[in-house]
């Protein structure tokens, strides 16, 4: 994990680029940020025991996959600790996630057939949605619950926009959420909806921003 400068010692948060020695950190912040997300409740039935076991694994081997896929992912660092994480997938992935042969088998075996085979059913839903498919996407992004409302999000979310529009091989960036009190933040970064899907007795939302050229010289990091 590597970190920028900290000038004249002031503690302001930094992003950092991770890799594998960060690994359980991100783990344990995203773990605490879904496991009570309408979504993650819906797909890995938190009416069953073991639903907490389920989603660790689940959130481990999207971890795993995208430091193997070297994918960007980003953290941001405040007082020493690493207090929220993102993972950016870029388009190809997306299309070709059904197809990751090795990650479908260790999903399987950890978070069960049945929640395996639900996710990708979601993830094709998603995929079926997008105005054109080179977009970038953004599965995983979650702040340490100890550290939420201090505008890290934001802070993270704007880098991600940033290395998104950097990025020739993509035009946009989809993300969703089934937590609908989270829409007035992604609306005020430029992303609009593209529909919702309904998960059990309530919808999840999917949402677009979309990219052109000299976008990554005017978004804030």
């Amino acid at each position: 994990m590597t970190d920028g400068t900290d000038n004249n010692n002031r503690r302001e948060p930094a992003i950092v680029r991770l890799d594998t020695s960060a690994r359980n950190e991100a783990i344990s912040i995203l773990v605490s940020a879904y496991r009570s997300e309408p979504t993650f409740q819906y797909l890995f039935d938190h009416r069953r025991p073991g639903y907490e076991q389920r989603v660790r694994a689940t959130v481990r081997e999207l971890i795993d996959l995208y430091f193997e896929l070297d994918q960007d992912a980003i953290g941001v660092m405040a007082d020493d600790t690493l207090v929220a994480v993102a993972f950016i997938g870029e388009a190809e992935l997306r299309l070709n996630l059904a197809e990751q042969i090795s990650w479908r088998i260790r999903m399987v075996l950890t978070a069960g057939f049945a929640c395996t085979r639900r996710y990708l059913d979601y993830h094709e839903k998603i995929k079926a949605m997008l105005p054109q498919p080179h977009a970038h996407q953004l599965p995983l992004m979650g702040v340490n619950p100890k550290y939420q409302h201090r505008g890290y999000g934001r802070i993270l979310l704007s880098t991600v926009e940033k290395l998104c529009a950097e990025n020739p091989r993509g035009n946009g960036l989809v993300l969703d959420t089934g937590n609908s009190r989270y829409l007035p933040f992604y609306e005020s970064e430029g992303f609009r909806s593209l529909g919702t899907i309904r998960l059990g007795d309530f919808e999840d939302h999917v949402l677009f921003r979309e990219f052109h050229a000299g976008d990554a010289a005017m978004t804030h990091g």
